[in-house]
């Protein structure tokens, strides 16, 4: 049978990586992303290896996450919703006291509302077997410096996993800590500093497969 998944933020770095492992293993994919030229790339190399559909768009966006529902249901429903799409804030990373809030909103509307969004919106083409994977980090446990509005986001995504996965038995839903990666996004919040000694997304690809592969319960998990 075929396996459907769609993945946010996959034009690049994690989500990339992910489309590009999960194509050879014989996964059919709707991807998107914000970047139109970049999806489109990415679109292209996956179609070398199995039967690919790019969206471009925000998540945000209740009528780009409809066209995404639109496409699901077309090619028959998922297996895999891999919630990966996310922002850093502003950078330099700003203190909590004079974090801009209007900007501290955008942060929570797409890391998350919009993956909670994404999930009503899709739940009618999820398959029985369907499983959710919403992408947080370690910021969401430890309180560093700077990183007040993105990790307070990402510990807001887990505990809508949390209660996503106690109110929907049947389905697997996970958080998971993809550990620090060499990522466009992590240059961000280091500006100017040398990051060539962290892993590149590729080696947090595996945590990410045993999560769709095994029989794991829902819950979080870190890449160790």
């Amino acid at each position: 049978m075929q396996r459907i998944g769609l993945i946010t933020g996959a034009s690049r770095g994690l989500g990339l990586a992910l489309a590009q492992k999960l194509a050879l293993d014989g996964w059919h994919l709707i991807i998107t992303g914000r970047g139109a030229t970049a999806l489109e790339q990415a679109r292209a190399a996956l179609a070398s290896s199995t039967s690919v559909q790019a969206i471009a768009g925000d998540i945000a966006d209740p009528a780009h996450r409809q066209a995404l529902a639109i496409a699901a249901q077309e090619w028959g429903g998922l297996d895999l919703l891999v919630n990966n799409a996310s922002i850093l804030g502003p950078s330099p990373l700003p203190s909590l006291v004079e974090y801009p809030l209007d900007q501290l909103a955008q942060v929570y509307a797409i890391n998350v509302f919009a993956p909670l969004a994404a999930i009503q919106t899709l739940t009618p083409s999820f398959k029985p077997s369907i499983r959710i994977i919403n992408i947080s980090s370690d910021a969401a446990l430890q309180p560093y410096e700077g990183w007040g509005g993105y990790g307070s986001s990402k510990a807001a995504l887990d505990q809508v996993t949390a209660i996503l996965a106690a109110e929907q038995p049947t389905w697997r839903v996970y958080s998971l800590d993809p550990g620090d990666m060499n990522t466009q996004m992590h240059q961000e919040a280091f500006l100017g500093e040398d990051i060539s000694d962290r892993p590149p997304p590729e080696a947090s690809v595996p945590a990410i497969l045993r999560l769709i592969n095994d029989d794991v319960p829902s819950g979080r998990y870190r890449k160790e």
